[in-house]
């Protein structure tokens, strides 16, 4: 390729990724979806802007792939793993064993010979680690317990791929032709020769990771080049590649093993945002690489078999997930949420087909179509989760509204705390420190869940139902602490108790300044700001390092808190038309200026008052 068509096609991969993928995001499409769109559009069946060369580029926008899972490896510390083994390998392993064994029989059914059946069987359950985490994390669902179930699987998978790999020579047909794509000096090695070759180039990674590349990378960062650290960091990303290359292992697997060895280094989060730059590229290339090689024609000239495949395939495994969630103790919405994340082929599939090709265990036609079928998998994937958002959670979240709010037994708390999260459970335990019973409704079934394991007395219920209210003793309490994390549900709360128990006196949390000024207006007794006493303590902190007494931060910070406090209630009757709003808010900013600066000249030069630190000292 001439560095003139060079430059085109990265013009050309640049510009429809800057183009599509925004437009996508804002459709809620993800960036996912937007990329392969993009490479159907430049593709051989679309605007052939890009055509054989395609295939040079795609494998070279594999390398994503390897250092996405490196990152992934980062993010793992060996101890999480531990923790992390029976779902890798229940429900890893459960997943493969039951789709391998259904699509096998079903392939047999289809007349297709065993050895051919169990090869499909192998390769099509597997999901890609690329549009798997990359979907899961976009939506912030990673941390789930569908998103942890669907990583698990997908590490077993990733583990997988090698003895896949080894496997499928053994199932050709005709073993005198069959050909290794994977073919390097590795392979005239006796049986046993392979094996410990394999196991010394996977113990050297984790013995080179845990003892060399540490001093190695201590080394460089004390040369404090920026650039160095980089190139040292793909060094070790493309010398693992080519070391599992050559021993015919899966080059992802190695750098997964050795970022997990490296997650414990001090370098971890200096890697991490070395490399994702990179990784997020080439991943993106890779996906819009998977669009440009779509094979339309093969689609069109059998589209019932494709689709059909398409499917049957997404049904099997889709209820084998579901299935499987149900087993290990899912939620339903949890169990769809991995089942759709995962119901896509997987990357490594282009190679294993291919691979089984040459192996003489598929003809070239079959390969060919099950390669069209999952390239469309992984185009359709994106929606399977567009699906999930816009059906299944409305649905669950109205099944949640129809449960039966928890039967609460007569109480004479004489407070009700209204959500039991990060906010509420630190006024909670401050309340029952001091010997104040309290009464805590929850409307989240697992925060719920998670609390009764450590001995907290919760009630499911939305508080903003008058009769859960009434049930919580809302007659009889004193005080109503609204602290859920919905600023248009709080209002509704607060509406509520200030009609039917005017006697409550009401704390609620404000989710920014202009949901205080709401909260003003409706006369609610006490209003935190989420953020504020937190950042103001931070303020007082920044102060003292800048070498002001601590008296005189904690003065200033106290100051900036009565002033700020009552600018909340001068402005909240504003409020609604801007130009006032900015023309009062520069006014009060210039008042706080003054007061400030007169109370500095008030304070005695020789003034320590409760300094006692700063006395110490002194004193020293």
């Amino acid at each position: 390729m001439s560095n003139e068509n060079l430059f085109f096609q990265a013009f050309v991969y640049l510009a429809a990724a800057v183009i599509t993928v925004p437009i996508s995001k804002r459709l809620g499409l993800g960036s996912v979806l937007g990329y392969l769109i993009a490479g159907v559009v430049i593709g051989p069946f679309g605007l052939r802007l890009v055509g054989q060369e395609g295939q040079d580029v795609m494998r070279f926008a594999e390398f994503g792939v390897v250092m996405m899972l490196f990152l992934v490896g980062l993010q793992l510390q060996p101890d999480l793993l531990w923790r992390m083994r029976v779902p890798i390998l229940g429900l890893g392993g459960l997943q493969m064993v039951a789709n391998v064994v259904l699509l096998s029989g079903l392939g047999i059914l289809l007349g297709l010979s065993w050895q051919t059946a169990l090869a499909i069987a192998l390769i099509l359950p597997l999901s890609s680690t690329a549009i798997g985490v990359q979907t899961l994390t976009e939506r912030g669902l990673m941390r789930t317990e569908g998103g942890q179930s669907a990583f698990s699987i997908l590490l077993f998978q990733a583990v997988a791929v090698i003895p896949i790999l080894a496997l499928l020579p053994l199932l050709t047909t005709n073993p005198g032709e069959a050909v290794s794509q994977t073919a390097t000096s590795s392979n005239t090695l006796a049986g046993w020769q392979q094996t410990l070759l394999v196991m010394s180039t996977v113990g050297g990674i984790v013995v080179g990771g845990r003892f060399l590349m540490r001093p190695v990378f201590r080394f460089i960062a004390a040369t404090r080049l920026r650039e160095i650290f980089t190139a040292t960091a793909l060094l070790l990303v493309v010398g693992i590649t080519l070391a599992m290359q050559a021993v015919g292992l899966s080059p992802a697997l190695g750098t997964f093993v050795a970022g997990v060895v490296l997650a414990e280094s001090e370098y971890r989060h200096e890697l991490m945002s070395t490399v994702e730059p990179f990784q997020s590229l080439l991943l993106g290339l890779f996906f819009l690489s998977v669009g440009a090689s779509i094979n339309f024609n093969l689609i069109l000239g059998q589209p019932l078999l494709i689709f059909g495949l398409i499917v049957g395939v997404s049904i099997l495994k889709s209820g084998v997930l579901i299935a499987l969630g149900k087993l290990f103790k899912l939620d339903l919405n949890q169990s769809i949420l991995f089942a759709f994340a995962l119901v896509q082929g997987d990357e490594f599939a282009f190679v294993l087909f291919s691979f089984a090709a040459q192996s003489n265990v598929l003809s070239e036609n079959l390969a060919g179509s099950l390669i069209a079928v999952v390239a469309l998998s992984m185009l359709l994937s994106p929606l399977f989760m567009i699906a999930y958002d816009r059906l299944i959670v409305p649905r669950f979240l109205l099944q949640l509204d129809d449960r039966e709010a928890d039967d609460i037994e007569d109480n004479e708390n004489s407070v009700i705390i209204a959500g039991f999260g990060r906010f509420g459970q630190i006024v909670g335990r401050l309340l029952l420190a001091n010997g104040y019973p309290i009464t805590v409704l929850e409307y989240n079934p697992a925060q719920i869940e998670l609390l009764r394991r450590f001995g907290w007395k919760v009630f499911y219920g939305d508080a903003s139902r008058i009769d859960l209210l009434y049930a919580a003793g809302a007659a009889q309490s004193k005080l109503l602490v609204v602290a859920i994390d919905d600023r248009e549900q709080i209002l509704e709360i607060v509406d509520l108790a200030r009609n039917h128990f005017p006697h409550l006196k009401i704390l609620a949390r404000a989710i920014d300044r202009r949901h205080c000024y709401e909260l003003i207006r409706r006369g609610v007794d006490v209003i935190q700001r989420e953020t504020f006493g937190s950042a103001l303590d931070m303020g007082v902190e920044a102060l003292k390092l800048l070498g002001l007494r601590a008296y005189k931060a904690h003065r200033a910070a106290q100051t900036f808190r009565h002033h700020d406090e009552e600018a909340l209630y001068d402005m909240a009757s504003v409020e609604g038309d801007d130009t006032a709003l900015m023309a009062r808010s520069r006014q009060l900013a210039q008042d706080l200026e003054r007061i400030l600066q007169s109370d500095e000249r008030e304070i005695a030069h020789d003034d320590r008052a409760w300094d006692v630190l700063a006395q110490q000292r002194d004193a020293i």
